[in-house]
């Protein structure tokens, strides 16, 4: 069981007063469900496929390694070296490392960037709730939501009102989750919706399996094409390594807050890494074979999700069971995701600002709730105004997930390569072998902010 969230001090295991993860599956669980999210579930499969097939993933598994990993493992040692906020393990860390406390702020932008992040995710996931609870009253009625999907999404978007529905209804279970701690909110939550994600993944790879065209998925998603890979392929490959494990926003940080101290980070982290990559490739293998079973363009990115599939699943013999059960899928992704954006801002407030545990989760969720808002109306009464070509949510997107992900990214690297002290580094890496311990060490100082660098000029437009 979890240790008590009123901890006794003096034990390292107890200290942020935040309670533990029970083992360390629970917290593979809690990290997977960070970083698995609406982008693994269409965006890997579609990367992979239009930029070479099993020649990426090579590549992009390449970047995991190089860069994924080390940082991965780089977040959850300062969070459980910490046991604090991230913002506040960063600024204890740092001083215990003799420098100065304003590398907090690392956890500060990070904490901003989940909070932006969230804003416009939480729109999206609540299409997500939109279309499932659409097609659960098909299950029960007569009516086809994909009758006319086209005009039922635009419908949707065209409609503040829903949408403001659908997005409170998603802000309110992620506060609900988030308020309730460790023990009762989030390891509760991912050991019920995390085996429930790859549960229905399954299923629908299996369905795909039957369809007769799996064998064609499997070519289309896993064939080397080599010919397509130039170096905007292997930007695109670091990119979607570093972006697909939630990296640079601090929330796995603030899991690692969590972690008990004989949990071996570097095996925990690969375990994560792969789960995270395999749900990429298992939701490919569950939606190509129905695109391409009904003649589909692969082509269409979240119009395949929300306007052409429902023709699809129309088509199909349950297809209202099946297309329940895609939209509950993507629900449970975003879900788990979300908790983790939330958890870094939250566990600040109550541990700083003295605010109880569900008051921070509130504030946070109505500071969410409102700069979504803005999100919600660039689909409708705003879509007219725009910034440099871009409305309000496209805006608030490339800002936080092109500009400022990876410059979050690139200070954790550097923080915990060339700020944090050697010897609590070296406590928290015990189980890496001396040769283990240096290459991670070369990676995590040299190889990956370096190459985070150079995401980071890409996205900017810079190179």
């Amino acid at each position: 069981m979890l240790s008590s969230e009123n901890p006794t001090p003096g034990n390292d295991d107890q200290v942020s007063g935040h309670g533990m993860w029970s083992s360390r599956m629970a917290f593979i669980l809690a990290a997977t469900g960070s970083a698995v999210g609406l982008g693994n579930i269409w965006r890997f499969p579609y990367v992979t496929a239009e930029n070479g097939g099993g020649a990426f993933v090579l590549i992009y598994l390449v970047c995991i390694a190089a860069i994924g990993i080390p940082l991965l493992m780089s977040e959850i040692l300062v969070g459980r070296a910490g046991r604090h906020s991230p913002i506040n393990s960063l600024k204890q860390l740092a001083q215990r490392s003799q420098r100065t406390w304003r590398w907090m702020f690392v956890g500060v932008l990070g904490a901003l960037i989940g909070w932006m992040i969230l804003s416009f995710y939480s729109m999206v996931a609540g299409w997500t709730l939109a279309y499932g609870w659409h097609y659960l009253g098909e299950i029960f009625s007569s009516t086809t939501v994909a009758l006319d999907p086209d005009g039922k999404f635009d419908d949707l978007l065209a409609s503040p009102g829903a949408l403001i529905f659908w997005l409170t209804l998603f802000v309110t279970l992620s506060v609900g989750i988030v308020a309730l701690g460790v023990e009762k909110g989030l390891e509760r939550a991912v050991r019920i919706l995390m085996p429930m994600l790859f549960v229905l993944l399954l299923l629908m790879v299996g369905y795909g399996m039957a369809s007769g065209f799996f064998q064609q998925t499997l070519s289309y998603l896993f064939t080397p094409d080599f010919s397509k890979v130039d170096g905007n392929t292997i930007l695109q490959a670091m990119g979607q390594a570093f972006f697909s494990l939630s990296l640079g926003m601090t929330g796995i940080m603030a899991y690692g807050a969590y972690v008990p101290r004989d949990v071996n980070i570097g095996k925990t982290a690969g375990i994560i890494a792969l789960a995270d990559t395999g749900v990429a490739l298992l939701a490919g293998m569950a939606i190509f074979p129905i695109v391409f079973a009904h003649g589909l363009s692969t082509g269409e990115g979240p119009g395949l999700i929300f306007v052409t599939l429902p023709y699809a699943f129309a088509d199909i013999e349950f297809g209202n069971i099946l297309g329940f059960s895609f939209f509950l899928l993507l629900a449970v992704a975003a879900w788990t995701s979300a908790i983790s954006l939330m958890e870094p801002a939250v566990a600040y407030l109550s541990e700083s600002k003295r605010f109880s545990r569900l008051s921070a989760a509130v504030t946070v969720g109505v500071a969410t709730w409102v700069l979504a808002l803005g999100s919600v109306f660039s689909m409708n009464i705003w879509s007219g105004y725009t910034i440099g070509g871009k409305n309000f949510q496209e805006l608030i997107e490339y800002i936080a997930s092109n500009l400022l992900l990876p410059l979050g990214g690139l200070a954790t690297g550097l923080f915990v390569g060339w700020v944090l002290s050697r010897v609590i580094v070296r406590e928290q890496l015990s189980e890496l072998s001396d040769g283990q311990y240096q290459l991670w060490r070369f990676l995590v100082r040299y190889v990956g902010p370096v190459l985070v660098f150079v995401v980071f000029l890409s996205a900017a437009g810079v190179i």
